[in-house]
């Protein structure tokens, strides 16, 4: 499915993830810095429209690069604050950013476990797992969502 063909009715928060939804996957890499970051087509127009019908817009996003001490978790960050920037510019929210950057799959933190949607629900406790819809680009990402109780779909 394409994000254009993503009917957001009925539902009051989005949890999307980064790599894939939002900018290009570098295939067999990490973008480590900002310079490497590429939007994917459409985006900030879906991300503006969806910010009208929405509450809430969350990243959840693994960032094993970091682990690996390919980047920095500050890297990281200058990304992200750069990213939230432009999705801005053009009319988009991104309330905030969750993102883990483990390498062991036992972390509860790290997609398709749940740690970092509980972080949400702890931190926002007005978010109601009923009205979540996840926006992912793999199976881990549609297992998260199945982890959560909450609906995905697959771009």
């Amino acid at each position: 499915m394409k994000l254009c063909d993503i009917d957001v009715s009925g539902y009051d928060t989005l949890l999307l993830d980064r790599d894939g939804v939002i900018n290009r996957l570098r295939p067999n890499d990490y973008v480590k810095c900002w310079g490497e970051f590429e939007f994917l087509p459409d985006v900030f127009g879906m991300i503006a429209t969806w910010s009208k019908k929405v509450k809430h817009i969350f990243i959840v996003t693994n960032q094993r690069g970091v682990g690996k001490g390919l980047m920095t978790e500050s890297d990281l960050l200058d990304i992200h604050k750069r990213m939230c920037h432009e999705i801005e510019k053009c009319g988009g929210h991104i309330d905030r950013i969750y993102y883990c950057t483990s390498l062991t799959e036992t972390d509860k933190r790290r997609k398709p476990g749940i740690g970092m949607f509980e972080d949400i629900l702890r931190d926002y406790p007005d978010v109601e797992p009923s009205g979540c819809l996840m926006i992912g680009d793999s199976d881990s990402d549609m297992k998260f969502a199945e982890n959560c109780g909450i609906k995905g779909i697959k771009v």
